[in-house]
Parts: structure tokens; sequence; C-alpha cells
């Protein structure tokens, strides 16, 4: 995809790897960025790229997301690409509570499926468009001391294969964004093994907006910034139960506390 002359909204666009690519998106000349957010700095990331629009929104309700869609239509008259990026992390294991599961369930699953609703149609009757899920390397591998994180991940990288199975041949494209360790909030605010776990190879933000441009001109579903997730999901296909006991000597190198 040439992301120049592009209309391209990102949620989660405010801070961290949203903002990154929002930025990274204006520099490839895309015609009009929607940086939408729950957090008012939306407004000052649109402000600052010039041919940008903020949009306020909680993407765990369906009725702000479409609002974020309708504006943009009407503004615009388009989405070229749809950056479901939006997302949250909690520790925790099966014990962790259900308003801590329905929350993170909410944001970093619902999310991009209250996307797909609003704005797949349109773009199936163009005969083109592209989704873009952020997951992370937790979707395709695992994240240590965080169910709901690594559970809610999966789910991505599985919509996200379903929709590229389904509509993939009626000109709808779908990047999978799988990065590990990012030097965000996110980052910052984890706690414990969870932070341990991924921050001697945190890499900046921009790194992955780059990795984002290269992947979507390629049009590739797996987008990893890190390549080494590619060869740890490798060796998990060929070997489940060796990379299990792997992961569980990782684990016992840190105090994990479900």
């Amino acid at each position: 995809m040439d992301l120049s002359g592009k209309v391209i909204v990102v949620t989660g666009g405010a801070q961290g790897i949203g903002e990154a690519m929002s930025r990274r998106f204006a520099g490839e000349g895309a015609a009009a960025i929607v940086v939408a957010d729950l957090d008012n700095r939306a407004r000052m990331i649109a402000e600052e790229l010039g041919s940008a629009h903020s949009v306020i929104a909680d993407v765990s309700r369906e009725a702000d997301v479409q609002r974020v869609v309708s504006e943009t239509h009407k503004l615009y008259g388009r989405i070229d690409l749809f950056c479901s990026n939006a997302g949250v992390f909690t520790t925790g294991g099966e014990k962790t509570s259900d308003a801590d599961w329905e929350r993170i369930w909410q944001i970093n699953v619902l999310a991009h499926i209250y996307a797909a609703r609003a704005v797949v149609p349109a773009m199936l009757a163009a005969g083109s468009g592209y989704l873009l899920q952020t997951a992370s390397a937790a979707g395709l591998l695992t994240q240590i001391g965080s169910a709901p994180y690594a559970v809610t991940k999966h789910a991505v990288v599985a919509f996200a294969e379903w929709l590229a199975i389904t509509y993939g041949d009626r000109g709808l494209k779908v990047s999978c964004l799988c990065p590990q360790g990012v030097r965000t909030r996110m980052l910052e605010d984890a706690d414990g093994p969870a932070r341990t776990f991924v921050a001697a190879t945190a890499i900046e933000p921009a790194r992955v907006a780059d990795a984002v441009v290269e992947g979507l001109r390629a049009e590739r579903f797996l987008i990893l910034p890190h390549p080494e997730v590619g060869e740890y999901f490798r060796r998990k296909a060929d070997d489940y139960d060796r990379w299990l006991r792997g992961m569980r000597r990782l684990q016992s190198q840190m105090p994990i506390t479900p």
C-alpha cells in the first residue's frame, strides 16, 4: 500500500505506537489522518500534523467507534486505512477479576470488531480498503505474568486472520502488527515479570512505525518489528511441547504470583 494520498484513521493515536504511526503516515504524504483517542492529547497531535483531525472517543463503546468512522466519512468521503491500535494491559491469571477481564476484552478485542463492523461494508463496496490490527508478540507466543493480555492478543490475531481469509479476495487487505517490547506508557506502567520479560529488547515507537510502513508497502499479513518473534513462532509450531518447557524455564527465573 502506498500511503501517499490516503485517508487514515488511527485509534490510540495520542501516544505510543499510535502517535508514532500518525506522525510517520503524515511524513509519507497521507491526505488526512484522523487521530482517535480517549486522551485529549489527540487534539494536539492532530494540530501538529496539519492535515489531520482528532476525535475524542472510547473504543470500548461501539457508538464511539461508529462516530469516528462517520465523522471521517463526512470530512473526507472515505477511509483507506483503519488502524485498530488502542490497547490496554493488566497483570494476573485466572483469578483476575471479572471487571478487569471485561475491560481488557472490550478494548483489546471488541474494539477491533466494532471497527470492522463500521468500515468493512464501505470498503467492500469500494472494492478496496486496508485494516491494520495492532496485536502483540503475545498474540503469537504468550505473555508471562498476564493471562488477560495473552488471551486478548491471541484473539486479535485470530480475528485478523479471519478477516484476511473471509474478505481477502474481495479487495480488503489486512495486516497484523505484533511487536514485542516497545517503550511506551503501557510498558512503563507494567510491573513485575510482565515488564522484565520484554524490557530488555524494547524498542522505540518510531521503529515500530517504520516497520508498519514497510509492512504495509509489502502488504504483508504479519508485521514483526522484532524479527526474532518470527523465529520464536516457528519454533513454537515445530515443537509445541519443547516451546512450553522453554517458557516454563524462563518463567522460573522470574517471581510469579498469578
